[in-house]
């Protein structure tokens, strides 16, 4: 009896919270437009019912577009999975046949040097509300078209005064392919009688879930990298409206309420004006009003930061906008228990729609002070460059084209002003020319963006970080750069404006009926190298330098010859060119293989390349954020194919149609006895294994590698500590993102390519590993004081210090590179790409002698 009872108040309560509810559930009951379809007229069911796919949510904006004069659709960008991403512009009949010159008024506001003329007086405030940047947090993303729809269609005076004193740009579904992604998981497990227990597997996404985009990326990480479709046009958008405010709808633990910002005051971006919070703080009183009224808890300032530039949150604050973060506890599917009680779907929805409806209410009551605020922000930032010590940077890079260029792309899609070097300097010991240097002066538009760009920091009022500590973007793309202090700087430094971006390429080669050779200090190289042994070419890598024609070749550089491969020289040729073109790398046509210096082209110094088949284990441990970022660098850039396989399957898969097998950081438990076994053969065989982090640890377990690992134990120190600091003196043992300093052998296989003897790379983690015994075998080491930006605690510091980066193991005839960090990061760690690019392609051709066994 007692078991029936249970069944029916569960029953009735999944009732009650789904099938009941109504429109005016989520929004004020007022009058709505009827030639205007609700979303639950348009779709067939009520919002939270079912989880929205991105085509209903897509469709219904169109269809909001399409019927009310209040509302445009603009389509700024295409998923990886090609789907649309679109903004809607909501404001009044009037304003939209005001559009244009709306929005360049609101731009021009931005300009310090014209911006002062402007009568903000009647200006409308515009804000950019975004929503499910993160695939499986969905409330954010099924409350845009109630949103859209109150907007729309709704007949109050509230609504006709938002409309006539504000812009709205609604951005339904910043991330569509893992919003679909996690809808069709969750959808397809929904019972008609709604289980609300944790452990059903509606609630448990199978890898690599759907937070990510298509290449299993973090999207709100993104904003100041732009690596990604997504990204690129959101960014755009950005700038082309400068909004006033931005907000950014999340989700978190299924045990949490609701939270927004601000975060925790002390961890907030030391560049970002305080004036920022303080209107933060001010709009929050908005947001707790608004949720007490519907009786929702929440809380504020005691969790989350705006530090990192590049989440959704914290990148407007570097933009005179302001940038707001909302949490709400997840259900995860449909309704879940949780120590608040049952969590229901639409509960999770109506939140993120109050939200919504406050930030515009602030928006609108606040309109004058925002708009003063973005005017005062640019003015005062202008006032701070003047003042400032260093008055702009420059920095150059003369063999890698393609790094240079990713660089100055990312630059120009954050509005900043870059200036080709008008004359030769040598700054602070290190020089640029004029062929291959550019000028960021402080004194522009984005004199604090570029700051958070550009500047590197190693104490910090606060040691715990919700996301990285250091990005300093010319460490990542190990450019060489230099502050331009009073002294240094001057207005004869700055030629040419870019006005795209654009640097000079490399020009095709020349014919030849005897080899061609490819440099491979360019970044796109292995593009390149990839294009031609897909083409069915042979290559060979010289392990020794030489000159030929009056011109240094370096380790690495790759020879094709003409003769007996399975295409004429002509055709050789037009796919020489060919490459050059679409990669910007070097080639070279050569006439002798005779040099007067160093190895000839006949040397048996040089070693043949095989095409690489690369195999990368993914599934349940593995880091998805690691493999998507492989996955990316091979597929998109490198034009590469690449298989993927679970680790749960390694016991049963032919592994001879491989011969590099890809392990990123995570747990590899999964891997049965067999997978074990058919590894260590394969490896032995002569495969090359590509481990990083705990990968390392997991194939050390297996005596597949051996790596010994420093001891990050903890202080012996006994003292007393207060209960309430446990959480943060844990978190400060943590390194969650900074920059080191690593020095590497340029000779060694695995750093082909490289010019310098010192290289940036980021880490995060505290896997240290000790150098190899033989001498050979660790060909990079962090030095012996390698802090370059980020944080760091003293102790951990100490055991980095000269600690091995990389070390390479042998079994047999294969090989194990064994990383201590992860070179791919993000997608903007350029800088450290070609490590893994060399251990892909060159991993096989490191000798005998010189690996740890």
């Amino acid at each position: 009896m007692k078991n029936k009872l249970l069944t029916l108040i569960v029953t009735f309560v999944s009732f009650s919270l789904l099938a009941q509810v109504e429109t005016t559930y989520y929004l004020p009951d007022i009058e709505y437009d009827s030639n205007i379809p609700s979303p639950k007229e348009f779709i067939g069911h009520q919002i939270g019912e079912w989880h929205l796919s991105h085509d209903q949510l897509y469709m219904y904006m169109r269809e909001l577009a399409r019927v009310s004069d209040r509302v445009e659709l603009v389509e700024y960008a295409r998923s990886h999975e090609n789907r649309p991403l679109v903004y809607l512009v909501i404001t009044s009949k009037e304003n939209h046949q005001n559009l244009a010159k709306i929005k360049a008024n609101h731009v021009q506001l931005s300009d310090a040097s014209n911006s002062k003329p402007l009568d903000i007086s009647n200006m409308p405030v515009v804000t950019y509300q975004g929503y499910n940047i993160h695939g499986n947090e969905p409330s954010g993303g099924n409350a845009a078209p109630l949103y859209a729809y109150y907007l729309a269609a709704g007949q109050s005076a509230e609504v006709q005064n938002a409309l006539n004193n504000a812009v709205v740009l609604l951005d339904p579904c910043l991330n569509p392919d893992g919003f679909h992604r996690f809808s069709t998981w969750v959808n397809m497990h929904k019972n008609k009688n709604l289980t609300s227990d944790p452990q059903d597997r509606e609630y448990d996404e199978v890898w690599p879930r759907a937070r990510t985009n298509h290449y299993w990326f973090d999207l709100n990480r993104d904003w100041l990298p732009v690596q990604h479709p997504e990204s690129q046009g959101r960014i755009r958008i950005f700038h082309e409206w400068k909004p006033n405010v931005l907000t950014d709808h999340h989700e978190m633990g299924s045990n949490a309420t609701y939270f927004f910002q601000p975060g925790i005051p002390k961890r907030t971006n030391p560049i970002t004006p305080q004036k920022n919070q303080d209107l933060t703080a001010k709009i929050a009183t908005y947001h707790a009003k608004a949720l007490d009224e519907i009786g929702s808890f929440y809380y504020s300032q005691e969790s989350f930061d705006d530090f990192y530039y590049g989440k959704g949150s914290t990148y407007p604050d570097a933009n005179g906008c302001i940038g707001i973060l909302f949490e709400q506890a997840s259900s995860r599917g449909h309704l879940q228990e949780t120590v608040n009680g049952n969590l229901s779907f639409p509960f999770t929805i109506r939140n993120q729609v109050t939200t919504s409806l406050s930030t515009l209410k602030a928006a609108l009551e606040m309109r004058e002070e925002l708009l003063t605020y973005q005017r005062d922000f640019y003015t005062n930032a202008q006032e701070a460059a003047k003042d400032a010590d260093v008055k702009g940077y420059v920095f150059g890079e003369e063999k890698d084209k393609g790094r240079l260029q990713e660089f100055l792309d990312i630059l120009k899609q954050h509005q900043i002003k870059v200036y080709k070097l008008g004359k030769n300097v040598n700054v602070k010991g290190k020089s640029f020319n004029t062929e291959h240097s550019y000028v960021v002066p402080s004194d522009q538009q984005q004199h604090l963006l570029i700051r958070g760009i550009f500047e590197t920091s190693t104490t910090f009022e606060d040691s715990l970080f919700y996301d990285i500590s250091a990005w300093t973007f010319p460490l990542s793309f190990n450019i060489d750069y230099s502050e331009l202090a009073k002294g240094d700087f001057s207005s004869s430094l700055l030629g040419q404006e870019l006005s795209d971006g654009a640097t000079k390429r490399n020009s095709a080669p020349m014919k030849s009926n005897y080899a061609y050779l490819l440099e491979w200090e360019e970044y796109y190289a292995p593009k390149a190298l990839n294009a031609i042994l897909t083409a069915g070419l042979r290559a060979k890598v010289a392990t020794e330098r030489f000159t030929l024609n009056s011109k240094n070749y370096d380790y690495g550089t790759v020879i094709i010859p003409i003769q007996n491969q399975n295409l004429s020289a002509d055709n050789i040729y037009n796919l020489m060119k060919i490459i050059a073109e679409e990669t910007g790398v070097r080639i070279t046509g050569v006439g002798t293989g005779l040099t007067p210096t160093g190895i000839d082209l006949g040397s048996p110094n040089f070693q043949k390349i095989s095409n690489p088949q690369v195999l990368m284990l993914v599934g349940d441990g593995v880091n998805p954020y690691d493999a998507g970022e492989v996955w990316h660098l091979l597929d998109q850039r490198y034009d590469m194919a690449i298989s993927m396989a679970e680790t749960r399957d390694l016991g049963s898969i032919d592994l001879a149609r491989y011969n590099v097998i890809v392990m990123v950081d995570g747990y590899y438990n999964s891997i049965p006895a067999s997978g074990v076994d058919n590894l260590k053969e394969w490896n032995s065989n002569g495969g090359t294994i590509v481990a990083m982090k705990r990968a390392v640890q997991w194939l050390n377990a297996k005596d597949i590698a051996n790596v010994k690992f420093k001891n990050i134990g903890n202080s012996n120190n006994k003292e007393q500590r207060p209960y309430a600091k446990a959480g943060s003196d844990r978190g400060s043992q943590v390194i969650g993102g900074a920059i080191f300093e690593a020095k590497i052998d340029v000779t060694h296989p695995l750093f082909y390519g490289y010019k310098k003897d010192r290289l940036p790379v980021f880490r995060r983690g505290t896997l240290f590993f000790q150098p190899a015994n033989n001498a050979y075998a660790t060909p990079a080491l962090y030095t012996d004081d390698p802090l370059l930006g980020g944080y760091i605690k003293k102790e951990r510091l100490e055991q980095l210090k000269n600690s091995a980066t990389i070390i390479v193991n042998g079994n047999g005839g294969g090989r194990v590179i064994c990383l201590a960090d992860n070179p791919n990061f993000r997608a903007f760690w350029f800088g450290t790409n070609k490590i893994f690019a060399n251990a892909v392609y060159f991993g096989n051709i490191i000798s005998g002698s010189a690996v740890e066994r």
